[in-house]
């Protein structure tokens, strides 16, 4: 995930319903948050993208596709912000699809402002979380690309536990050589010391389903 720096989080709501869609608009914008409203699924997919950040606010009952389908259509672009559902015809099995579809919460109309706007702080601060983690990931990945091959292998020999001697063995060369590569990866990596590599490395996507 990369996006520019300067992206401004919004909410994005779809709700057919112009009045709520509205209603909504005008408490978000009055609680200072920035927002765009669309009427039905398709016109929230033109717009979003992978880069977007944010909380989404959708209706379950929508034109053309429901908000759990939408939901799934905006997944398999990589969209992965948080979830309100909001729905005029809530029940339970709906609500727990909807939890199960990753939503962050689910609201049946009438809802009370405060309840909406304090799940919408909730999942923005979840979003600033997640792109932060991935800003992080992003930077790991760069370093890790300023490896030597020779580096590499010494890194994934630390990452497996492996001690100096035995990393030697594996690659053919002398220890004294192991432990020239081993400063290097950590400086490059900016590590204080192997157990600080091994936990930034595996933060990496590089690296975050490495099994020793």
């Amino acid at each position: 995930m990369s996006a520019p720096e300067d992206q401004e989080p919004r909410i994005y709501v779809v709700d057919d319903d112009a009045d709520v869609r509205d209603a909504i608009a005008f408490l978000l914008e009055s609680d200072g948050l920035s927002a765009r409203v669309f009427a039905h699924p398709g016109a929230l997919l033109g717009e979003i993208s992978v880069h977007s950040r944010g909380c989404l606010v959708l209706d379950v009952r929508l034109p053309g596709m429901d908000g759990l389908q939408l939901l799934e259509a905006l997944h398999a672009r990589g969209v992965t912000m948080p979830v309100v559902f909001i729905s005029g015809h809530g029940d339970i099995p709906l609500a727990v699809r909807a939890v199960q579809a990753g939503a962050l919460d689910f609201l049946e109309k009438p809802f009370r402002d405060q309840v909406l706007l304090e799940k919408i702080r909730t999942g923005l601060t979840m979003d600033a979380r997640q792109w932060a983690q991935a800003r992080e990931r992003a930077l790991m990945d760069e370093r890790l690309e300023q490896l030597t091959p020779r580096e590499t292998e010494v890194m994934e020999g630390m990452l497996a536990g492996k001690l100096n001697k035995l990393i030697a063995d594996d690659l053919g060369v002398s220890v004294r050589t192991v432990e020239v590569h081993r400063a290097h990866v950590l400086e490059k990596i900016g590590a204080r010391n192997s157990p600080d590599m091994v936990r930034m490395v595996l933060s990496s996507s590089r690296y975050r389903d490495w099994r020793a």
